[in-house]
């Protein structure tokens, strides 16, 4: 449905450094820039960059973005990652049974304030 999300950061530098450390426990990459400009950063796949941060946007009012989890422990790495590399809690790992039987996910604010989630579907 969507092919890509791009997410205005007001510092490229330290979003990068943000993402970099708490995208890895969830197996996405650093792909790198869509243009030559170097206004944006690239993360996921390697045959899927789907979400990108750019400064070429204005952070405006904070969006959430909920990354998936192939695994709960996972969603544990992701929170420890992103806590460690300053982003700020906002709901630690869990059960959320008030989303839907077998959710499990972790909330972080990023530097800007986006509330960045993992989260994993557990078959039920």
């Amino acid at each position: 449905m969507i092919d890509h999300v791009t997410v205005g950061v007001s510092d490229l530098a330290r979003s990068r450094e943000f993402y970099r450390r708490v995208l890895t426990p969830l197996g996405f990459a650093e792909i790198g820039p869509w243009r030559e400009e170097g206004h944006e950063v690239a993360f996921g796949l390697e045959e899927a960059d789907d979400f990108a941060i750019s400064s070429e946007y204005g952070t405006g009012a904070p969006v959430h973005i909920a990354f998936a989890a192939d695994r709960r422990e996972q969603v544990d790495a992701f929170y420890a990652a992103a806590l460690a590399a300053g982003g700020k809690d906002n709901g630690p790992p869990g059960p959320r049974p008030e989303y839907s039987d077998g959710y499990y996910g972790a909330f972080v604010l990023d530097p800007d304030g986006h509330n960045i989630e993992a989260v994993h579907h557990a078959r039920v």
